[in-house]
């Protein structure tokens, strides 16, 4: 049994809720010495999710001393996607937080960091034509590692959501004696009906005032029979969208800002709620609950912090495959 020495160290970075912490620890066995977040609501939510109440938050990376920190092997990073998204204003790296990658790096070159798995939307990949990964990849290049991307949807890896998102791996050049990272293989759609299990969820009227208004909208209007969709089990209904948009089998992109995502069950419309979210990036039941009972975090919070996660069951595969990598 390996000593706590021993074992792979991390740094979670714009920790979010740790989706990211999740990952590493399940796909690489590796203990967490530490992470930054700067919301207090998804600290909260982090602390309850990972019995982390006595870990240190280093909170801003940007003015973090990096003489301070310990030492550690594998550095996991959501930088923030606002100015990538296709949703944002998509100023990239002209704006603030697109330059957070430029922290990292810091962090990165002053620790010596031999590994590193960061995470961002897909939009990030066509950006600017193409120029601003291509910027990115060459920063990190540049600061010693040899650097990889790939675009992952999170349903082909073991949760039923359509959540596509940009995965970059770094290996420092000393450390990269295996030749190239091989990223994670597929796996089949997993059952909906295993996430879709919150007896608890909101159950919204067939006729509420707000859902039939939109039933009535001029996308929607004569196009649906309720009584049709309502026959349906597990049939997901985005109403985030102006026009109704109808998934089987699978979640479409659960998002910080807007939670209109219905379920049909029993021939009642369901909303997805913060724990089933949560199981849907990959979180475990027990902690989930543990989360969703917690008296002082409020559902429209785990709504939006479950939305702007990693999903675990990536990084969990990711690290699996990087560990293969990692000297001890």
């Amino acid at each position: 049994m390996k000593t706590m020495e021993n074992k792979i160290r991390f740094m979670d970075f714009c920790a979010g809720i740790g989706g990211g912490r999740l990952g590493l620890e399940k796909g690489m066995n590796a203990v967490c010495v530490g992470f930054s977040e700067i919301m207090l609501a998804s600290e909260k939510t982090y602390r309850t999710l990972h019995n982390a109440n006595k870990e240190k938050n280093w909170g801003d990376l940007t003015k973090i001393n990096t003489s301070e920190l310990p030492d550690f092997d594998v550095l996991i990073a959501g930088f923030p996607c606002q100015t990538f998204s296709i949703i944002g204003k998509r100023k990239g790296l002209d704006d603030e937080r697109g330059r957070i990658i430029y922290h990292l790096i810091r962090i990165l070159k002053d620790k010596n960091v031999p590994y590193f798995i960061l995470e961002n939307v897909k939009g990030l990949v066509n950006h600017n034509n193409g120029q601003t990964i291509k910027t990115i990849v060459k920063a990190l290049e540049n600061a010693g590692y040899y650097t990889g991307y790939k675009v992952i949807s999170s349903a082909k890896m073991g949760v039923p959501q359509i959540r596509e998102r940009v995965y970059f791996v770094g290996i420092r050049k000393d450390k990269a004696k295996k030749g190239k990272f091989i990223w994670p293989s597929e796996t089949e759609l997993s059952d909906i009906k295993k996430f879709l299990c919150n007896e608890k969820s909101e159950i919204l009227d067939e006729n509420n005032t707000t859902f039939q208004r939109y039933l009535n909208n001029k996308y929607n209007k004569n196009k649906y029979d309720l009584k049709k969709l309502l026959n349906e089990d597990y049939l997901v209904i985005d109403t985030r969208q102006s026009d109704l948009r109808q998934y089987r089998g699978v979640v479409p992109t659960l998002r910080t800002g807007r939670h209109g995502i219905l379920y049909v069950k029993d021939g009642k419309l369901h909303k997805i709620s913060g724990y089933e979210s949560l199981l849907l990036q990959g979180f475990e039941k027990e902690s989930s609950l543990r989360v969703s009972r917690n008296p002082d975090i409020q559902e429209r919070d785990l709504l939006s912090q479950a939305g702007n996660a990693m999903t675990a069951n990536v990084i969990e595969k990711i690290a699996g495959q990087l560990k293969e990598y990692i000297e001890r």
